[in-house]
């Protein structure tokens, strides 16, 4: 059995194409300006396109209101949407109920104490995504900063919803990864890229290549 791989931060057809090639699972499209991934909607829409039936495409947002998700809903077509940062319980119910559509909620994880939130959270994720807690640095990214955290916190933990681990993921680490966790789904970002924001299609080769091994 596969682990399935989610491929963050995509935004050219090249990159696109050669994930799609490697039997990727889920596509995700960055809506956050402050990150070198950044996709207007109108070219996340066209990336999106190219996307077959069976691989889920994924919106990642960071806080967003109602009217920057109705804009971007409106014009892309999305399987799931990603949601960071402190969004309470009752946003995330709200932007369900309003969208229709599956979330995926990212948690940030330094220590133990991090995991406590995501019961609060049972019924309303449709996924949960482990990533490392971003360094205290303004500049810091709510994801995608090539961070891992302490791993062996997540195993073991009878999680009632499927779970994805992101976070210090390379083709070096994922086998480390895989066996510390148990994870079924990962989500790599910067861990394909050759420079901040451009996917290396040789490494989503390498990537995909290991995850159908695991």
């Amino acid at each position: 059995m596969s682990v399935h791989v989610k491929i963050c931060g995509l935004t050219d057809p090249n990159a696109l194409a050669t994930a799609l090639a490697g039997r990727v699972r889920f596509v995700g499209f960055v809506f956050y300006p402050g990150s070198p991934r950044w996709l207007s909607p109108p070219l996340a829409a066209d990336l999106a396109r190219m996307v077959p039936t069976g691989v889920r495409t994924v919106g990642l947002f960071v806080n967003p209101d109602d009217a920057f998700l109705d804009a971007v809903v409106g014009q892309v077509p999305l399987d799931f949407l990603q949601l960071h940062d402190d969004q309470p319980p009752d946003r995330l119910r709200h932007i369900r109920q309003r969208f229709a559509l599956p979330i995926i909620k990212a948690f940030r994880i330094a220590t133990a104490a991090d995991l406590e939130p995501v019961a609060t959270y049972a019924g309303l994720a449709d996924i949960l995504l482990f990533d490392a807690k971003p360094p205290a640095d303004d500049r810091a990214l709510p994801g995608g900063n090539g961070r891992r955290f302490d791993w062996s916190l997540l195993n073991g933990r009878p999680w009632s919803q499927p779970w994805m681990l992101s976070g210090g993921l390379t083709p070096d680490t994922l086998a480390e990864a895989i066996a510390a966790t148990g994870a079924r789904m990962v989500d790599v970002s910067s861990g394909v890229e050759d420079r901040p924001g451009h996917k290396d299609p040789q490494r989503i080769r390498a990537f995909l290549d290991l995850a159908a091994t695991l």
